[in-house]
């Protein structure tokens, strides 16, 4: 008989809350539902509630958990409905709950990560940012909480399986991480006409199913910015031994290369729900619902260097990934947020495609550094980072 493990999913609504879901109710016998969380989406996460049963139901927003709270109430229920930044914190750091699904997406999710890290969670870390804007602090939380880390990105959970199993070797024995990308939808695109592009062939994204913020950075490439600046943290490296390299198929996750040269790659479908099972059931492995992969039915599997010079136009941003990184503390929190204001101005229509690392570059060029300690030191951090990338975009307009 295996323990049953009690879950709290932190942005059960999103693509990867549902996946997650997808997988939790395909072994009913092993994980039960303490909490689902959401910002607005009353309808989703209420139909959530009537199916998986939760003891919580939290919501960020408070005029949306009032409402859902009336709903829960008129159905019959038996969830408990709460809303705002404290009930976060409770349900990701309850005693009762053994793993955490962090999957809010941007810094808003930072401080139930932190809460879940501090209380000594297993935390299943799809929340990027909570290690972009987070570092060292959020690590030292990890450590002091002893909650154990694992990630959920498939890039991450990919070099995760694909490194020795035991951390103190990693230095010894690993010469770099490899983290693969699509390319996403404009990888042959002329990158004189990026300016052009609009918001929703930004979010048509080739293979994978994501929310609108994320396929924006996918085709802008600081999605794998900011997971090169998260492989850095989860796996302590130099950012010199971090590479990425396009591959289109997205069949290989990422790799990890030894210091005799022998690679190790993680290969699959391209479905979240596998690196959501396998941070569910580590270090075992459960069923998925991801199709297997079919060898007899794969087309060739290529790859294209970032250096070529193409792609350094069409993804100008990914290189402030290593800029940030080697550049003064706090660098990475700050290109975070004007990522997040910048993307959301272009999703408006207030800014062109091309713009957005405008936005970037100039948000880091005018913040003045100071190194962060703290989560409310983070915090502010964050918040004077986006009101000067608002105001660049405001002086455009």
């Amino acid at each position: 008989m295996v323990k049953q493990q009690c879950i709290t999913i932190l942005g059960s609504t999103g693509s990867i809350g549902t996946s997650t879901l997808d997988v939790l109710a395909r072994h009913p016998d092993r994980y039960r539902i303490h909490a689902l969380t959401a910002n607005s989406q009353v309808d989703v996460i209420l139909a959530q509630c009537a199916r998986f049963l939760p003891e919580v139901a939290v919501m960020a927003n408070e005029a949306a958990g009032r409402l859902l709270a009336e709903r829960v109430s008129a159905e019959g229920l038996p969830v408990q409905v709460c809303w705002g930044a404290d009930a976060l914190d409770e349900v990701a750091s309850a005693p009762q709950v053994d793993a955490v699904m962090a999957a809010i997406v941007g810094a808003a999710g930072l401080s139930s990560c932190m809460a879940a890290a501090r209380a000594g969670k297993r935390l299943l870390l799809a929340n990027k940012e909570a290690l972009v804007v987070g570092g060292d602090v959020f690590m030292h939380a990890v450590q002091q909480g002893g909650a154990v880390l694992l990630p959920i990105d498939s890039e991450h959970s990919a070099i995760f399986q694909s490194l020795p199993e035991d951390p103190s070797s990693w230095h010894r024995r690993v010469q770099k991480i490899i983290l693969t990308a699509s390319g996403g939808p404009f990888r042959s695109r002329d990158p004189a006409t990026l300016r052009d592009v609009t918001p929703e062939q930004a979010c048509a994204h080739p293979n994978w199913v994501m929310g609108r913020k994320i396929s924006v950075d996918s085709a802008t490439m600081m999605n794998k910015a900011l997971e090169v600046i998260e492989a850095r943290y989860l796996f302590g490296m130099s950012a010199d031994q971090l590479e990425v390299v396009i591959h289109p198929q997205s069949v290989i996750h990422s790799m990890v290369q030894y210091r005799d040269h022998s690679v190790v790659a993680q290969l699959g479908t391209p479905d979240m729900r596998v690196p959501i099972a396998y941070g569910l059931s580590w270090p075992e492995r459960i069923e998925s619902g991801a199709a297997a992969l079919d060898f007899h039915a794969l087309a060739a599997m290529t790859f294209e260097s970032m250096d070529e010079p193409a792609h350094v136009q069409r993804f100008p941003g990914l290189r402030l990934a290593w800029e940030t990184l080697k550049g003064a503390p706090g660098s990475c929190a700050v290109l975070n947020a004007a990522n997040e204001v910048a993307v959301e101005a272009f999703l408006n229509r207030r800014i062109r495609f091309d713009q957005i690392q405008d936005v970037n570059r100039a948000t880091l060029d005018r913040m003045a550094f100071a190194v962060p300690a703290s989560l409310d030191d983070l915090l502010a951090l964050d918040a004077s980072s986006r009101a000067q990338a608002s105001k660049t975009i405001s002086d455009w307009d």
